[in-house]
């Protein structure tokens, strides 16, 4: 199964979590950090890196000699990524999503790919997990497609934690729309309680199970508490507010190795993760088995 690890802001604790999960679970897994904009899960798994591609974006480049300026790729691009002025075909690579729609309806075969460079995809291991990353090149406005290039190269054998980008904006809906659970990671503050909210809000309509893990519990207020009360959304676990998991997170340490009296906590949260997925499971096949005894 994949499980993402997201939050409705950045600094809950995203990153430590998705690390120390990914060190206590069990059987084969692979740790994918989606944050391609801030990549830093490879600061605390520490992978030895064995391979990286550049991944490439196709955009639209115009044969002037051809173009008969009947604007067919100016009016189905909704990006504005190409237009036709004064019978000339101008082309703006930065702005094209790379869905080559201009080049399907050119009737004079004058629209043709070039490539734009998004950034990298790397992979490695740490240990005996196997680590996959995407760098996204300084200067580029657009993540999702290099998620997307990301996405090609997960491995599905074993199971995997994402570590997703903070916020509820289209990066963000990349890295958690193929998960079969979703980790909110939150800190009882006002600030922690309103984004997770948002984050909730966001991500329902993908129709995943979702949990909390309360980052800094005892911090701020019962507010957060009381909400996932009222909505049924399961706190799965509380990590304390303790100066040592600070100190261990500014040394780049794992907490679950770093400090041994939660290793166990992270254990159980990976059970309770596998719980929420075979719940999830066992009503989507409720039907099909009342079906199969009618």
């Amino acid at each position: 199964m994949i499980v993402a690890v997201a939050s409705g802001k950045g600094g809950t604790g995203k990153t430590t979590v998705a690390a120390s999960l990914t060190k206590v679970w069990a059987g084969p897994v692979q740790a994918v950090d989606m944050d391609v904009e801030e990549p830093n899960l490879h600061l605390f798994l520490k992978p030895e890196l064995t391979g990286r591609e550049t991944a490439r974006l196709p955009v639209p480049l115009a044969d002037q000699a051809k173009c008969t300026a009947c604007r067919a790729c100016a009016e189905i691009c909704q990006f504005k990524a190409i237009t036709v002025l004064a019978g000339y075909v101008m082309t703006f690579p930065d702005m094209c999503h790379g869905c080559g729609g201009c080049t399907a309806v050119c009737p004079e075969g004058a629209i043709t790919e070039d490539y734009r460079e998004l950034g990298e995809v790397l992979w490695g291991r740490s240990g005996e997990i196997d680590f996959l990353m995407g760098r996204l090149r300084i200067g580029e406005a657009m993540s999702p497609p290099l998620m997307r290039a990301v996405w090609q190269r997960v491995d599905r054998i074993g199971d995997v934690i994402v570590d997703a980008p903070p916020g509820v904006s289209c990066p963000a809906i990349a890295a958690v729309w193929p998960a079969d659970v979703i980790l909110l990671v939150s800190e009882p503050t006002p600030f922690g309680f309103h984004d997770l909210k948002l984050a909730r809000a966001a991500f329902a309509p993908l129709d995943k199970p979702m949990g909390v893990v309360v980052n800094r519990a005892g911090l701020g207020d019962e507010a957060l508490y009381e909400y996932c009360r009222e909505t049924d959304l399961p706190i799965l676990l509380e990590i304390p507010f303790d100066r040592r998991i600070a100190e261990a997170y500014a040394q780049g340490l794992v907490i679950a190795e770093a400090r041994p009296e939660y290793r166990q906590g992270f254990l159980d949260l990976a059970g309770r993760v596998r719980d929420l997925a075979g719940r999830v499971r066992d009503l989507a096949a409720a039907p099909l088995l009342e079906a199969r005894h009618a």
